[in-house]
């Protein structure tokens, strides 16, 4: 009990145990003994009486001071007392100590705000809480940057705005909501909506929120833009589509390179003695028969001669002789012979000028590629069209190399090929450059025209992409590295002599491992009135050269052969005799007398399958140089 004054009339057991003071020590002394310093000094115990005598009832909570100064957060009741008149006699004041349960809520109010305060410092993470039906009653800092609308503008409207028209209409938030209801969680992946309609690739997570008795109070939802992951995934996935088709046109190369080699062997022992029969023949009684048997396998075999070099552009095998170009002048140099090759229903625009970069390439080549690619578009253009040869310069960034892997930044001209055909499917673009794959009947095209276009761009440093839509025309963009350096000088030094010798009992050594193929090239030669030594390997040719000191003037050596190559036969040749004369034979090179495409500095090459005449004018040719 409190005195009207303030000071303390009566004290109980549990004042004693509460705040540490007998009763004869605290009765007569001011209840304001209990407030701390900060409330006494504030005049709280005087405002408490005062609330009490007006209002008859005062309660509170605060801090509250022990005997031995220790505090504990109580809870305050003061009645006020009166008599049967009405007078004031004094106030009942009940104190409890309440310090467990204010620890126990301050706990819990420092967690919600350390809780808020997480959620609000998350940016990268849309993190909102729905009630039951699906509307927005919480919003984190992270979801007003994710999907543009502000707490105000959002809090009240259902979560089904996010989704797209198309999603709403196919219900999928209400599905969303049931599978998260049902079995505690939804998963997903789609578009979603900001505010100002622009659309990104999210990553949703709905949590089902339920009170203690299981009861569905609302749902978490966490959403995550991934657009940029998703994009990298695309690019991945095309890049590495990409890698496995040119992995599988590289194999493919691979083995066509090495048929080619073993067919031009067997070849050139056929056309050879074709050849060979041919001469003989006009020697023999007229029999048409015969001649047009012979006719018929010669061309047969002049026929299978060009599927091979066929096989070798593809392959990236073939021999190229690169010079600088200017290809504006080059296309146009090129459009009158299309115009007459393809025909008056075709007409053949070329769109080229000044500026345009000069480009290192094979000349010959390149002419054989537009070509190719020419008369693929007269064939797509049976009703006429029109045919576009342009040449432009572009520079490739890093952004375009990581959706064309096989290509490096840099400085190219692109020479395109474009017709208004009836284009091509997503299938028929997607097998373009496989050898032997064609559109085209039976007889009426052999599948090589894009695989040699695609082996000669590769070997010259360079790339090709082919854009397309059926009934929309075809184009075909080759790129090639820009050239910096001048045109180079021209060489003399390989040229044959002004005047030619005859034969005069000439040494050659002839070094091939096909048996067949050495016969068939010694005999000729021998016809030729040249003294012929043979080898079957390098080895073998280079102990003939180490032992016999008899002059040699030429060595015919294939480049493919097993152990030792040719190319590395010809340098220890060239260092036992330095005045030897090499004429390498091959099928194909396997890059062992070419490098990056070019063929070595100082190299005299005679590709297979070879004519008689031919074989004899380039011996001849060698022979002969300075």
């Amino acid at each position: 009990m409190v005195e009207p004054d303030g000071r303390i009339a009566s004290w109980n057991s549990g004042a004693a145990r509460l705040k540490g003071y007998r009763a004869d020590e605290i009765i007569g002394r001011s209840f304001s003994i209990f407030y701390t310093a900060e409330d006494q000094a504030a005049g709280l115990p005087q405002k408490a009486l005062a609330m009490a005598t007006e209002h008859g009832r005062f309660t509170s909570e605060g801090w509250r001071v022990r005997k031995d100064g220790s505090r504990f957060w109580a809870t305050i009741v003061v009645d006020a007392i009166r008599d049967t008149d009405g007078s004031l006699i004094g106030f009942a004041k009940v104190t409890r100590d309440i310090t467990e349960r204010q620890k126990a809520h301050q706990a819990l109010v420092e967690s919600e705000q350390r809780y808020r305060r997480l959620i609000e410092a998350v940016v990268d993470y849309a993190i909102f809480q729905l009630d039951p039906a699906g509307v927005v009653v919480t919003w984190n800092a992270g979801a007003q940057r994710i999907k543009g609308y502000t707490p105000h503008e959002i809090i009240g409207q259902h979560f089904s705005r996010f989704y797209t028209e198309e999603d709403r209409e196919s219900g999928v938030p209400r599905r969303a909501l049931g599978e998260a209801a049902q079995s505690g969680r939804f998963e997903a992946e789609g578009w979603r909506v900001r505010k100002d309609g622009s659309r990104f690739w999210a990553s949703v997570v709905i949590d089902r929120i339920v009170d203690e008795t299981g009861v569905l109070v609302g749902f978490a939802k966490v959403t995550r833009d991934i657009s940029e992951r998703r994009l990298a995934q695309e690019t991945l996935a095309k890049v590495q589509d990409q890698l496995l088709a040119s992995q599988k046109l590289e194999a493919v190369g691979q083995l066509s390179g090495g048929i080619a080699h073993d067919f031009n062997n067997l070849l050139m022992i056929v056309m050879g003695n074709l050849e060979t029969m041919e001469r003989h023949a006009r020697q023999l009684a007229a029999n048409a028969t015969f001649q047009r048997g012979l006719s018929h396998a010669k061309r047969a075999a002049q026929r299978a001669a060009g599927l091979t070099s066929r096989l070798l552009a593809f392959s990236r095998r073939q021999a190229l002789d690169p010079k600088p170009i200017d290809p504006s002048r080059f296309l146009t140099g090129l459009q009158d012979f299309l115009q007459r090759t393809l025909g008056e229903r075709i007409e053949v625009q070329t769109i080229g000028g000044a500026g345009v970069w000069q480009i290192e390439v094979d000349p010959i080549y390149l002419e054989s590629a537009v070509v190719n690619l020419a008369i693929n578009a007269r064939d797509a253009m049976p009703d006429g069209g029109r045919l576009t040869l342009e040449a432009v310069n572009v520079s490739v960034d890093d952004a375009y190399c990581l959706q064309n892997p096989e290509l490096s930044p840099g400085q190219y001209v692109v020479i395109s090929v474009t017709d208004t055909g009836v284009g091509m499917s997503a299938d028929t673009l997607n097998h373009a450059f496989e050898p032997f794959f064609t559109t085209k009947e039976a007889g009426q095209g052999t599948g090589l025209g894009l695989s040699q276009v695609y082996g000669f761009l590769k070997q010259s440093g360079g790339h090709t992409r082919i854009y397309s839509d059926e009934s929309q025309g075809t184009s075909v963009k080759m790129y090639f590295p820009r050239h910096h350096s001048a045109a180079a000088a021209t060489d003399d030094t390989g040229e044959p002599a002004t005047e030619r010798e005859s034969n005069k009992g000439e040494v050659i050594l002839v070094v091939e491992d096909d048996d067949d193929l050495r016969i068939y090239v010694s005999e000729l030669l021998r016809e030729l009135n040249y003294r012929v030594l043979t080898a079957a390997n390098a080895q073998t040719a280079l102990t003939m050269l180490l032992q016999d000191r008899s002059h040699i003037d030429l060595v015919l050596t294939d480049v493919v052969m097993p152990g030792m190559n040719g190319r590395e036969f010809g340098k220890r040749a060239a260092e036992i005799r330095p005045e030897l004369k090499i004429l390498y034979m091959t099928g194909y090179s396997r890059n062992a007398v070419m490098h990056q495409g070019r063929l070595d500095q100082g190299i005299a090459l005679l590709e297979k399958p070879v004519s008689q005449a031919r074989l004899a004018l380039r011996v001849r040719e060698v022979l002969d140089q300075r």
